[in-house]
């Protein structure tokens, strides 16, 4: 009776296994082509790395400000010809525009940025920037590709020699963006102004990445809708009569009235803005006096401003406006002087064209490598061309480790954030998941 048991139940667990065999035998067929492209972009990614990564180092190694991208420019420029592309060079400044055509199709393009930012490195890396420049202000810095651009451009080369290797894949045309100035919120505006969609192509849809600290090497974050945020940097000219420091009743005191707007400008976004409305307010400098006992004429406060809809922008800059007059009013003091710079509007991912790309991303990466992002109050200026009507995507690239990220948790440290002199990528892994990302979500949107 036992060994009938035995038998019967070993009869079972063959006949599971045959079905089970058989199941997984037709969902690997029907999932052949997801499957076979993935191994194709990796296999491809792995036998270029050498290659990329030396290219990620040159541009580690000679990071250049904004606006003064001329070199940067020059060796994407020479990169981009390499795989075949029809380059045109100074669009916008520096700005570079490569087309790679390949029979009829939609218009793809593809955008990285150039610039670095005026931070000293401080990594001990080997190959650490120790490049200094002359900024805008005649002050000489230290320079470093602190926010992952040096990755970004690589991205972009490495997927273009991809594609140039590979045009049994796809049909359509590739259009290729090296944009200057994004630290300073302009490059896309002046590209865009010198006539990027007029005088080249307007292109169909448009993607970019951007590396993130906090989430590990093999992973990339996306979301649908609003990302990152509008930008604007505000500058308050405070007005008083300046005089004697032991009499202040025969002055108005400005340093006074910057005070009292500090904490004035605090209650627009805690009790003018709807509490789910994301806003901020943040006075990142003030300056005002020269000496113990003397009163100034002026006191000067510079801001930085975000929000996501466009009402809410605008909403606080009249806001602040209203404060700053009030204050001059209630002090009996002159009308202040508020200049608002224009900034960088909100970045909108196209909700289609992100769900569309989902299941691209998954098939490619492995779902358990694709998270939902979370909104951010930073800016990017790659929104411009989502605004100039472009469905447009960008997502997040996971530059970090998890073996550095385990050791920061380990240390009870946060890992360095983007724009940090100890910040830099584990340079590979970075690179390998973003060619296969950008690649297959582009052979998708380029397919025959």
């Amino acid at each position: 009776m036992k060994t009938r048991k035995r038998i019967s139940a070993l009869c079972s667990q063959v006949f599971a296994f045959v079905l089970t065999s058989q199941f997984l035998a037709l969902a690997q067929e029907g999932e052949a082509k997801p499957v076979e492209k993935a191994s194709k972009i990796a296999t491809w990614c792995d036998g270029q790395l050498d290659s990329l990564e030396q290219l990620y180092r040159h541009f580690h190694q000679h990071p250049e400000l904004s606006y003064q991208e001329e070199k940067t420019a020059r060796r994407f420029a020479e990169e981009l010809r390499k795989v075949g592309a029809s380059v045109t060079s100074d669009v916008g400044g520096h700005g570079v525009v490569a087309i790679l055509r390949n029979g009829d199709g939609c218009t793809l393009m593809l955008r990285a940025d150039f610039d670095a930012l005026p931070v000293r490195e401080q990594t001990n890396l080997v190959y650490a920037s120790q490049v200094t420049a002359v900024d805008s202000a005649g002050v000489e810095v230290g320079v470093m590709h602190a926010c992952g651009h040096d990755i970004h451009m690589t991205n972009l080369i490495g997927v273009a020699r991809y594609f140039a290797e590979h045009r049994d894949d796809w049909s359509g045309t590739l259009m290729m963006i090296g944009q200057p100035a994004e630290e300073r919120g302009a490059g896309a505006k002046a590209m865009l102004k010198a006539g990027l969609f007029e005088k080249y192509l307007r292109p169909d849809y448009a993607l970019a990445l951007h590396v993130e600290s906090t989430l590990e090497t093999g992973a990339i974050a996306y979301i649908g809708g609003f990302q990152q945020a509008n930008v604007d940097s505000v500058d308050i000219t405070v007005n008083g009569r300046g005089g004697h420091g032991a009499y202040p009743h025969a002055t108005v005191d400005p340093i006074v009235q910057a005070a009292q707007l500090v904490l004035a400008l605090q209650t627009i976004v805690s009790r003018e803005i709807d509490p789910i409305q994301p806003a901020v307010i943040t006075v990142g400098s003030i300056h005002g006096g020269s000496k113990h006992n003397v009163i100034d004429d002026t006191c000067r406060l510079q801001l930085t401003v975000r929000s996501y809809s466009p009402k809410i922008r605008a909403y606080l800059q009249d806001a602040i406006k209203r404060k700053a007059d009030a204050i001059a009013a209630a002090s009996n003091a002159p009308k202040p002087l508020v200049q608002i710079s224009e900034g960088t509007p909100s970045l909108f991912n196209d909700e289609k064209l992100a769900t569309r790309l989902l299941s691209v991303f998954c098939d490619q990466l492995g779902s358990d490598m694709v998270r939902e992002a979370t909104p951010a109050m930073g800016g990017e200026d790659f929104s411009r061309f989502g605004r100039a009507g472009v469905p447009i995507l960008m997502f997040r690239l996971g530059s970090v480790n998890k073996t550095r990220l385990k050791r920061f948790e380990t240390l009870g440290q946060s890992p360095p954030s983007l724009h940090s002199p100890l910040y830099y990528p584990n340079a590979r892994e970075t690179i390998r998941t973003g060619i296969r990302a950008m690649a297959a979500a582009s052979l998708h949107i380029l397919k025959k």
